[in-house]
C-alpha cells in the first residue's frame, strides 16, 4: 500500500486539505494502476519557525519582508 507524505506550512481550511488529499490520491491511482482505498495520504504541518531555507528560518524570512 503506497504511502505519500505531504510536508508544508499549516492549511487552515479544511476543504482545501480534502481537495489536496484527493488529487493526490487521483495522481496515485492513475501511477500505480492501483485502487484508490489502499492509498494513504499523510499531511504533515510544520510552522514556519521550525523549517528553514537557505539556514534562515521561514519565520525570520517573512519578517524581513
Amino acid at each position: 500500500m503506497p504511502t505519500i507524505t505531504v510536508s508544508g506550512p499549516k492549511i487552515t481550511e479544511l476543504d482545501t486539505k480534502r481537495s489536496l488529499v484527493m488529487e493526490i490520491t487521483n495522481a496515485a491511482v492513475k501511477a500505480y494502476k492501483l485502487p484508490k482505498d489502499i492509498i494513504v495520504v499523510v499531511i504533515k504541518e510544520n510552522a514556519p519557525e521550525n523549517v528553514s531555507v537557505g539556514g534562515e528560518l521561514i519565520c525570520d524570512k517573512r519578517c524581513n519582508k
